[in-house]
């Protein structure tokens, strides 16, 4: 990793229609924001982490706790595009994408994830991935399924069930993990493509990139999230849970 500058930055917007303020949500004593900028930082693979929002709420609260923290435009469509928006102020070389709704994210796999795109010279992007082990997530269309080539590059995202297992093989299954990294220079071009009919069709972002030919490499992480990534009052309540678990030396 040395010689190469890796940014990291967190989109953190306040609005969500089923969790109002989500950044700002207290588990174990800190907000959700603050757990993701710590473990980010923890990871030790970045050279700087911004926090980066267009809310003065969220932009206090993490001045408050310490943070580098940048005010945005209020009219990106979506996180890659306000990430994109820092990456163009700050000389990296890379730029990962840090979803602020991971309170319980692994460091490790942060390092995972830079270690893959920066091992993959012929990838201009890289996530990653773990097994699905159980029949109904497989099923499930809120979770994305991926497939990878031979050479660990992305074949395909797809909200249905893929492969489909027309015989019985040992072929993995993989769900993704919606954690990103780029090089800076195709970050900024990323977010300039036009949407694609696959892109609207399955509403996956990711699959902008493969359908203009760009090339995504996918690392199967040994470092998954200790818990689920919140979307819901029901995700909140099971991390609030697992933290407190932890403060009691509870496994």
């Amino acid at each position: 990793m040395s010689g190469n500058k890796i940014l990291g930055v967190i989109p953190a917007r306040y609005q969500s229609s089923r969790l109002p303020g989500k950044p700002l949500l207290e588990i174990g004593g800190r907000t959700m924001l603050e757990h993701v900028y710590r473990r980010s930082v923890a990871s030790g693979v970045f050279f700087r982490v911004v926090i980066a929002t267009d809310d003065s709420r969220i932009y206090d609260a993490a001045e408050g706790f310490g943070a580098d923290v940048l005010m945005t435009r209020p009219d990106h469509p979506d996180g890659s595009s306000r990430v994109a928006e820092i990456a163009a102020k700050v000389d990296a070389d890379y730029v990962i994408n840090i979803q602020g709704d991971e309170p319980l994210i692994d460091p490790r796999m942060l390092r995972e994830l830079a270690d893959g795109i920066l091992n993959d010279e012929n990838a201009v992007a890289a996530t990653v991935c773990v097994p699905i082990k159980k029949e109904e997530d497989f099923m499930n269309p809120n979770i994305v399924k991926v497939v990878r080539a031979r050479n660990g590059h992305a074949l395909y995202f797809s909200r249905s069930p893929i492969p489909y297992r027309r015989c019985d093989t040992d072929c993995p299954i993989w769900e993704h993990l919606g954690i990103y990294a780029f090089t800076k220079e195709f970050l900024l071009k990323f977010v300039s493509l036009p949407p694609t009919p696959l892109m609207e069709a399955e509403c996956l972002e990711q699959l902008r990139i493969l359908e203009h030919g760009y090339t995504m490499t996918v690392i199967p992480t040994r470092y998954p999230s200790e818990g689920p990534n919140v979307n819901t009052p029901e995700d909140l309540e099971e991390v609030r849970r697992i933290y407190e678990r932890r403060k009691n030396g509870v496994k």
